[in-house]
């Protein structure tokens, strides 16, 4: 069945991801990489603090616990009633939530004529009173603020660019709203959320009662630095029961801390003692984790302090009617997560874009590496011929021609040679057959030998070739001659000097990380190929 190339065309479209998908060709497999995610051939990459955070709820999980979502934004009330006289010193390290007013707006009479201006013409009495009306229901708290200015384009029958012209520019009282501060705040420990959780659950839960909780925190610090943020997650858990001890947190402690690979474990009072706690109960945990061994931190002999714990006064209980003893312990995810995946400074690893240093492995680089110019099903059978072809007949002295494929395209006839018409050399070039291969941080075009081994071996081989990328635009090409018309096209390469040379590109942002780390893109030799097509007249 012979088509048009318009119908060839339409057809390409609807098969295309299947055609691609059915090809053989590993480079083919490469560039879905990219251009089709969805059929899972990468695989993305996890942020440290959050795998962290994963596999804290598993281990508590794994421990009998039960995952609770406590209140974030609380009264300030709570950290009095906690903290009592100390509540002060509490507060000035929290963030106060401020709201901005809602301000009285009247309609007088030089504003209904500054209005009118803007609309264009005059306003109807009844259309003053919908809008009358629109300003006394934001006051009220009946219309939110996004959608005052959808409100004040139904009154007065306008488009809402207009709305937002009339609220800028006749309306001054909106620009000078200033927040006020309310008496909420953000969560800056994660106690406050377990006294306000527990007071309805513990009269009402068989005990033990046994809950954890991973969340945000917010803490009004002095600045960030390389220990602290402003925001932070904190990994708490408490347990409930007529009678819990110190020796449980301590056990609680070990079981939690031993699926994280710290081995060995000291418990020392805590001298901070939060008022929140019994005296003599808040406890310092300190574990041995021999990733810290030797390494740039002042924990550089395996030790640190990784989590404390307590058991909750009876005069901060009391204040929730909270009849039952409670153990309560806590960590910083932040510290957890930077022992495992060995930072020294908080801010690279939660903001690495900020902080961080941009660190691109060879499989990175190799993933940016992409083929240019790509041929749809039958270009593709094309492509696989010419490197066939080439392959066989690499040697052959010249000059010399191959019939590498023939068949028909768009309903015409057409035949594809490899050839080499200049005297006493051979079919391909001795650069062919390289090899694109990342190597410490550098992009190399390297013939598979003794020399190149250990590039081969330690770094990572694109598998594409030289020849490969070659013929996939050499079989792109010809499938774009016979559509227009053309009766023989030639596709060649001599000397390759770069990437492009071989119908490859990469990611300008990646060349530019190449360039910085003092890498290299040596991608270069003689290949001298040269692919032609016979195709039929129309």
């Amino acid at each position: 069945m012979k088509f048009s190339a318009k119908e060839w065309l339409e057809k390409v479209e609807r098969d295309f991801e299947s055609a691609w998908l059915k090809s053989p060709s590993v480079l083919v497999e490469r560039d879905l990489n990219s251009r089709y995610p969805r059929y899972g051939y990468t695989v993305g990459e996890e942020h440290p603090l959050f795998k962290t955070i994963f596999d804290l709820r598993k281990a508590y999980l794994s421990l009998g616990f039960k995952e609770v979502v406590n209140p974030l934004i609380v009264e300030d009330v709570h950290v009095r009633k906690q903290f009592g006289k100390e509540a002060l010193a509490v507060l000035d390290r929290c963030f106060y939530l401020a709201t901005l007013p809602r301000p009285d707006v009247g309609l007088s009479k030089e504003k209904i004529t500054e209005i009118e201006r803007i609309v264009g013409r005059s306003l109807e009495d009844e259309e003053i009173r919908s809008l009358q009306s629109v300003f006394h229901a934001f006051k009220k708290g009946k219309i939110d603020g996004d959608d005052l200015s959808y409100e004040i384009a139904s009154a007065l029958n306008i488009d809402d660019a207009t709305a937002v012209r009339i609220l800028d520019g006749v309306f001054p009282e909106f620009k000078e709203l200033k927040p006020e501060a309310t008496t909420l705040t953000l969560r800056s420990h994660m106690t406050t959320g377990w006294f306000i959780t527990l007071s309805e659950i513990a009269d009402k839960l068989p005990l033990p009662i046994k809950l954890f909780s991973i969340d945000r925190c917010f803490r009004r610090e002095q600045g960030e630095d390389a220990t602290r943020l402003y925001t932070y997650f904190s990994a708490s858990c408490v347990v409930v029961d007529e009678d819990v001890s110190v020796d449980e947190g301590k056990a609680i402690a070990e079981a939690l801390l031993r699926q994280f690979g710290f081995e060995k474990f000291k418990f020392k009072p805590d001298e901070k003692r939060s008022k929140y706690y019994i005296p003599g109960t808040q406890t310092e945990v300190f574990a041995f984790h021999p990733k810290l061994v030797g390494s740039n931190t002042k924990y550089s002999d395996g030790w640190i302090e990784i989590a404390t714990f307590g058991i909750y006064s009876p005069t901060a209980l009391c204040q929730y009617d909270i009849e039952y003893p409670v153990l309560n312990l806590g960590l910083g995810v932040e510290r957890l997560a930077m022992v495992l995946y060995g930072y020294s400074d908080v801010r690279e690893m939660v903001y690495p874009q900020l902080y961080g240093r941009i660190e691109l492995s060879d499989i990175d680089i190799a993933r940016a590496i992409r083929i240019k110019e790509v041929p749809s099903s039958i270009g593709l059978k094309i492509a696989n011929a010419i490197v066939e072809t080439a392959d066989r007949y690499a040697n052959e002295r010249s000059p010399c021609e191959f019939l590498a494929w023939e068949g028909e395209v768009f309903g015409r006839d057409v035949k594809v040679y490899v050839v080499e018409r200049e005297e006493d050399t051979k079919l391909c070039g001795p650069a062919y057959a390289n090899e694109i291969v990342v190597y410490k941080g550098s992009v190399y075009g390297i013939p598979k030998s003794e020399k190149w081994k250990k590039f081969f071996e330690n770094g990572v081989a694109t598998g594409i070739r030289y020849i490969d990328s070659f013929a996939y635009l050499a079989g792109s090409v010809i499938e774009r001659a016979v559509a227009e018309g053309k009766e023989e096209v030639e596709v060649r390469v001599r000397v390759v000097e770069g990437l492009s040379d071989i119908n490859l590109v990469l990611q300008d942002n990646v060349r530019r990380y190449i360039a910085s780390k003092g890498g290299k893109i040596d991608v270069r030799g003689p290949m001298f190929v040269t692919v032609r097509a016979e195709i039929e007249r129309r």
